[in-house]
């Protein structure tokens, strides 16, 4: 039985960020090179912000804890730049981060997914980690899909195709 719940929580993280990185792709067709940097204000970060502040978590997190990699992260780093890379360059460091971080998620033994440890300040069990990095990816991913509508006045069509009022069967 434990076996089967923690292959069936392996699966959903990363079912979930794989949606995530869905709808990242999405929302980047949908905006310039130069809007990947443009703020919305002084208080918000850029679409390139969000992906470096995104590859850099889930590096640290991920691979880094989960993984037992050395932590690279230099986190004021990634709010700080202003530009300088390209939207295929942000999307491939993202995808490659996504990759190693599932890769790590997808081999963790349900001892590591019990095992408390220390990250960026806080005390988490690897389930811990892991649900952090799923839902840490999905609210940039909201905030990077926003930015995108605001930008362009439309739509993403992230569930094109899919009847989403479809009621529940019990």
């Amino acid at each position: 039985m434990e076996s089967k719940v923690a292959q069936e929580l392996v699966t959903q993280v990363l079912y979930r960020m794989d949606e995530s990185s869905r709808m990242v792709k999405i929302a980047l067709r949908n905006v310039t090179e130069e809007e990947i940097w443009k703020r919305p204000n002084g208080a918000s970060n850029s679409i390139g912000n969000l992906l470096l502040h995104l590859c850099g978590n889930m590096h640290q997190y991920a691979v880094s804890s989960l993984g037992k990699k050395e932590d690279i992260r230099e986190r004021d780093k990634e709010f700080a730049i202003k530009g300088g890379m390209g939207k295929a360059e942000l999307l491939k460091m993202l995808m490659d981060t996504v990759e190693s971080a599932q890769e790590v998620i997808s081999m963790i033994p349900v001892e590591e997914m019990m095992r408390n440890r220390k990250v960026q300040g806080f005390q988490l069990s690897g389930i811990g980690i892991m649900i952090h990095v799923t839902e840490h990816y999905s609210y940039h991913t909201g905030q990077i899909a926003f930015w995108a509508k605001q930008l362009r006045d439309q739509d993403l069509g992230f569930y094109s195709g899919i009847e989403l009022g479809t009621k529940n069967e019990l």
